[in-house]
């Protein structure tokens, strides 16, 4: 990649940040520093309970419910692959198993034997999980590297398009 592809995709990068400081986001939800620091500390911990014997790819998530309670998940891997749960399933999973619908924001936290060195965004599938219960503008993903260090979306930044459940299908 030249030097000016890595300025260009640096530009867009910030231009698709989100305020991490409490500031109001696109949906006029408030999210404070607090809070996101929070999430992502029980995100943190959450990820020390991975099952990643075949990638060593340790992910944690800390949901937020509009209860305010905080749910948390990890991934599970499977040898047959596709029987393993993300982090962000396991976390939405156990909140809809104990009643909850309604949910505000979700963090998420991941890296090779549980250190963490990037962003780590959810896969699709996640995503489209996310959609069924969240309103797309009113939902926030926070990824970070550290308490310190995130960036905030709203889900319709990370799945512009998908099957809604408002949607005739």
């Amino acid at each position: 990649m030249s030097e000016e592809e890595k300025k260009t995709l640096t530009i867009r990068k910030k231009e698709m940040l989100a305020p991490t400081t409490g500031k109001k986001l696109p949906s006029k939800e408030v999210i404070s520093d607090l809070t996101c620091r929070k999430l992502i500390q029980e995100a943190t911990k959450a990820m020390q309970n991975s099952y990643a014997p075949y990638s060593s790819f340790q992910v944690g998530a800390c949901l937020l419910a509009k209860s305010k309670k905080m749910y948390t998940g990890c991934n599970v891997e499977n040898v047959a692959f596709s029987p393993s749960n993300c982090a962000e399933r396991t976390a939405f999973f156990k909140a809809v198993s104990e009643g909850e619908r309604e949910f505000t924001a979700i963090a998420v936290v991941g890296g090779k034997k549980g250190i963490i060195r990037d962003y780590c965004p959810p896969c699709g599938v996640c995503r489209q999980v996310m959609l069924e219960f969240c309103d797309p503008n009113a939902f926030f993903i926070i990824l970070a590297k550290s308490e310190a260090d995130y960036w905030i979306y709203p889900l319709s930044d990370l799945l512009p398009v998908g099957f809604a459940p408002s949607q005739d299908l």
